[in-house]
């Protein structure tokens, strides 16, 4: 039996922290509502502060670590505070310090889930075979290898591209799984049906480099506690509270790593507190589960439920709108959301003929508000699809509204937008070296380093553009093999693409160009999250060309607009996708695209069934809470792809908002109040359509999933639109495995 770690002895620093705290958190105890102080003051056992949308869990959270030091109930070294983000860690240790008088240096275990992965590998490194001094690879040095490992397996990079067995691998480590432990199926269909040795190889190769990945900090250290039970023994006794933010996003090894944390202890309670939201579960395609939060009183056997409900933020009918919706949702816990404040405006519901009126109106509205000397940062433009942000953009540059792209690029500082802009200045000007050196060998095409220097060599000494300097290396002799023929076949596709713009159009040669390059195809073969995007502002890039009479006066306009003002200080509306608003709110919020396809993302619901939906659903969700006073939902009724137009018709979460709380508006584009009838993705035990009863006080009750009429069973036959007939082969609360015809 392993022998107790005495608990180490405070520091002055620590006790006079805990002593500063205890006076500081008094105070700080007072101005919390009821339901807020009942979360920071049950300190005993397994806690879910089950937080709505605005109604400050943060606060709950560092008032509860404010008060466990007020109480002298733990040292602050012996509390472990975990989040997904620095910036959320930060501004958790900030306001701690403020609640106890002072920064947390006596706080080490205060950090993302990662951080304190990497300070527990480092101390106990060589259980996991590395060394202290260990090196955490980024991504294009995890790529870098991988695509070692496929060469010495004479796998074709073109065919498995490295990026895609990254992004594999690091799917793998979200669910905590070994290179022994992955599915046979899923291993077998990556790499020519090497994707299990490839795994394990990759794997064994950041041994001998003394390295590990990011994934590699959760799972190397659930192997480290599984394969020595007196370290784990000796975490569990160090700390004595353990809380989480954001536990609705936690995927399987963060839920594996805290279960192993907090394992009950004879004589101890298991003093783990959990907040989130599982309306606010939007990172599925990340590895988050949901169902983390749904099972907790399950995975710890009574738990107590605190619930937030009451909201600090939106106004009584954006509340409503955005409670009704959620409502629909099955897989959820329910909570009664109300607010004391006023009911303030209806949200509203609009419909545009299409998406340039769209974009046309919101930019009046905006301006409007702009004479009317109301702050732009106070309002902001929520899309579901980073596509989406062009029109907008283009249209503020026109009217000369100041802005700002949250989370991400403008669209024409986009990677893969910069690479088609890249070619078609080639097409479009020969002698522009610094875009042909841009996709010379992308995609990839086996002109590395070696042969761009000997192009710059012969331009240099001719004193001639990289382009003709490239033809004089091909029929040279300069270069041999695969490198010589992908060197002449791009050359020959320039050439082509050349003349083909007065036969063809500038439109017609640039949708031609991206997928005779090879480049479309790198992105539908690349598996990370973030390709499906990158495809669709392709889309859209090519659907904005067809807007201008030539590629010369596009490639002009483009220029013009990477040339306006990128400072984002000032007075600036913002602009971002859905998923980076999480977290953030405003007067203001425009929530344009509410079409079917577009939100509910098709791609969602293709990959996701009914589990995608509700993800979509939640999604929508946040949109709407993220207004403190006034919401804008709008639909088109037409949207152009490609250059072509197509008809959409609006979204199902449109029938899904309470008609007493909504004001709809609109021009002819779509019939005003049209209900229209979207089947759930399954054929049978779908969604229905339950109305919240509306309660006292401006307060919407949001139930929680009832249990299915007719529970499905192992052996039950059933049918789903896209994969036909299956028999049911198990069953686990709202999940069924299906064994499909």
């Amino acid at each position: 039996m392993a022998e107790p770690v005495p608990t180490p002895k405070p520091s002055l620093a620590e006790q006079a922290m805990a002593a500063r705290g205890q006076r500081a958190a008094a105070d700080y105890l007072e101005v919390l509502n009821p339901e807020q102080r009942l979360a920071v003051e049950t300190i005993d056992g397994p806690v879910l502060v089950l937080a709505g949308a605005g109604t400050g869990k943060t606060r709950v959270l560092t008032t509860r670590i404010a008060h466990i030091l007020a109480q002298r109930l733990a040292w602050p070294s012996e509390i472990l505070a975990v989040t997904f983000t620095n910036k959320a860690a930060r501004e958790m240790r900030e306001r701690i310090g403020h609640l106890v008088g002072q920064a947390v240096e006596g706080m080490p275990w205060l950090g993302t889930f990662h951080a304190t992965g990497v300070k527990i590998l480092r101390r106990h490194a060589e259980l996991v075979g590395l060394r202290p001094d260990f090196t955490i690879l980024d991504t294009d040095d995890q790529i870098r290898l991988i695509r070692q490992l496929i060469a010495a397996e004479h796998i074709d990079e073109k065919r498995w591209p490295a990026r895609v067995m990254a992004t594999a691998i690091d799917g793998w480590k979200n669910r905590a799984l070994t290179p022994k432990t992955v599915p046979s199926g899923e291993a077998e269909a990556y790499c020519n049906g090497l994707g299990r040795k490839i795994y394990a190889d990759y794997q064994d190769r950041l041994k001998v480099l003394n390295a590990a990945d990011f994934g590699d900090l959760l799972t190397e250290t659930i192997r480290l506690f599984r394969e020595n039970p007196t370290v784990l023994a000796e975490y569990q006794r160090k700390f004595r509270y353990v809380l989480v933010d954001e536990y609705q996003d936690t995927n399987v090894a963060q839920y594996l790593w805290l279960r192993l944390l907090t394992q009950k202890q004879e004589g101890r309670p298991q003093n783990l507190c959990c907040v989130g939201d599982d309306d606010q579960s939007i990172y599925g395609w990340r590895g988050a589960e949901v169902d983390n939060i749904l099972r907790f009183d399950k995975d710890f056997p009574g738990a107590q439920v605190v619930r937030l409900e009451r909201n600090y933020r939106s106004t009584g009918h954006i509340l409503a709108a955005a409670s009704y919706l959620i409502a629909h949702n099955q897989g959820r816990l329910g909570k009664t959301l109300f607010t004391d404040g006023e009911t303030g405006e209806l949200p509203v519901l609009t419909s545009c003929w299409d998406s340039e009126e769209e974009a046309r109106s919101i930019g009046e509205e905006c301006e409007q508000l702009q004479r009317q000397s109301k702050p732009l940062n106070e309002v902001a433009i929520l899309v579901r699809a980073s596509f989406q942000m062009r029109e907008f953009e283009e249209r503020f540059i026109t009217i000369g509204l100041p802005y700002r792209v949250i989370g991400g690029p403008r669209f024409y500082e986009r990677a893969e937008i910069r690479d088609a802009l890249a070619y078609l200045r080639v097409v479009a000007q020969p002698a522009d070296d610094l875009a042909f050196e841009r996709i010379v060998n992308t995609p990839k095409r086996g002109l590395g380093d070696t042969a761009l220097r000997k192009m710059h060599e012969i331009a240099r000494e001719e004193r001639i553009p990289l382009t003709m300097a490239a033809a004089k290396l091909v029929q040279g002799g300069g270069l041999a093999g695969k490198a010589k023929a992908a060197l002449s076949e791009l050359l020959h596709g320039f050439a082509r693409w050349r003349e083909g713009l007065a036969r063809e159009g500038h439109v017609v040669v640039a949708a031609t160009l991206l997928d005779e390059s090879g480049y479309t195809d790198m992105w539908k073969q690349d598996k990370s999250p973030e390709a499906p995007g990158r495809l669709d502002n392709l889309k859209e890039f090519i659907r904005a060309l067809g807007e201008f009479e030539s590629l010369a006066g596009f490639l002009e306009h483009v220029a013009l607009v990477m040339e306006t003002d990128e400072n984002a200080q000032g007075d600036r509306l913002s602009l971002m996708t859905l998923h980076a608003a999480k977290g953030l709110e405003f007067d203001m919020v425009f929530l344009p695209g509410w079409e079917e396809g577009l939100f509910p993302h098709a791609r969602a619901m293709d990959e996701g069934g009914e589990k995608g939906l509700e993800e979509e659903r939640r999604l929508a969700y946040v949109g709407l809470t993220r207004a403190r006073k006034l919401a804008i939902v709008s639909s088109a009724a037409n949207r152009r792809m490609y250059g072509n137009w197509s008809s959409s018709i609006p979204s199902r979460f449109l029938d899904e908002l309470p008609a007493e709380h909504i004001q709809r508006e609109g021009s002819t584009g779509m019939a005003r109040n049209r209900v229209v009838d979207m089947p759930s993705v399954f054929a049978a035990g779908g969604l229905t359509a339950r109305k919240p009863r509306t309660i006292e006080a401006g307060a919407w009750e949001v139930q929680a999933r009832p249990a299915h009429a007719e529970p499905l069973q192992v052996g039950d036959r059933v049918f789903h639109k896209k994969f036909g007939y299956g028999r049911v082969t198990g069953v686990d609360d709202n999940k069924v495995d299906v064994n499909f015809d």
